[in-house]
């Protein structure tokens, strides 16, 4: 049980306890495990839909839900987005190749507890390219995660996201955004990946929340195709994500998606 009364800030951001950290960190992790179980299903000749069947399998063997099976009509524990996907590809007879990159995103829910994370895959060696925009993305997200502590604004994350972004002459993607998290799976705030310092509500010790910067080699500019889930750059340039669960601390912020086998960073062979 949450030991606090709901409340809320006048953003409408809820404020939760110290003791409700607890509960998060185990849902982050099991969601962090189960995407450091599946780097090693990451290859050349591989299956989107294969990768999601062991997904749901260790989702269920964990005695956990799968927060996006029956989320809106989707029906995969969860998204798979490829190359110029931006999010939420959808899991099928897509065949990986060599090079390709993917972003794989998970949320899990237990003891009532929602744990959200996703990160970069390669399906053998990546190009150039690729490499670096995978590495510009991450670093975005642990810029902005070093922005998220109280007293800051969620203006100075998503400013520090795309300062940094930009400055490697890269784009961040304007149509989603990171979301308050806790008990349910999405609640205010929208935590947006650009912005102005000193803009938004400000920071306070309680918050839960993700941060899940897309960053495109090309144009921000999105689409969606007919499947009503499936986003993609508009001029099809790579595009790539990394997304951790936080809470804000008295001095800082927890991050509750921790690798336990630190693979949220793909490595690469020499």
């Amino acid at each position: 049980m949450e030991t606090n009364k709901a409340r809320l800030t006048k953003d409408g951001i809820r404020i939760y306890d110290p003791a409700d950290h607890v509960g998060m960190a185990k849902a982050g992790a099991l969601a962090a495990k189960i995407l450091d179980d599946i780097a090693a299903h990451v290859f050349p000749g591989q299956t989107t839909g294969e990768i999601d069947r062991l997904i749901t399998q260790w989702v269920e063997e964990a005695e956990a839900t799968s927060a996006t099976i029956g989320y809106k009509g989707y029906q995969h524990a969860s998204c798979i987005s490829v190359n110029h996907v931006v999010c939420h590809g959808i899991p099928g007879d897509k065949v990986l190749k060599d090079g390709d990159i993917l972003n794989i995103d998970v949320t899990v829910i237990v003891d009532g507890w929602f744990g959200d994370t996703s990160r970069m895959y390669v399906a053998g060696k990546p190009s150039r390219k690729a490499e670096r925009l995978i590495q510009v993305t991450h670093d975005a997200l642990m810029k902005g995660i070093e922005a998220a502590k109280p007293g800051n604004t969620f203006g100075d994350i998503g400013h520090a996201i795309q300062l940094y972004a930009e400055s490697h002459r890269m784009s961040v993607v304007r149509d989603f955004c990171g979301h308050g998290l806790g008990r349910v799976f999405h609640a205010p705030p929208n935590v947006l990946h650009y912005g102005r310092p000193g803009t938004g509500a400000r920071l306070e010790e309680g918050m839960f929340f993700t941060i899940e910067p897309m960053i495109n080699l090309g144009r921000p500019e999105t689409k969606v195709l007919a499947d009503d889930w499936t986003a993609v750059t508009r001029d099809k340039s790579l595009s790539a994500q990394f997304e951790h669960s936080i809470g804000i601390t008295a001095d800082g912020c927890e991050i509750f998606t921790i690798s336990p086998a630190g693979k949220f960073h793909p490595t690469y062979e020499s």
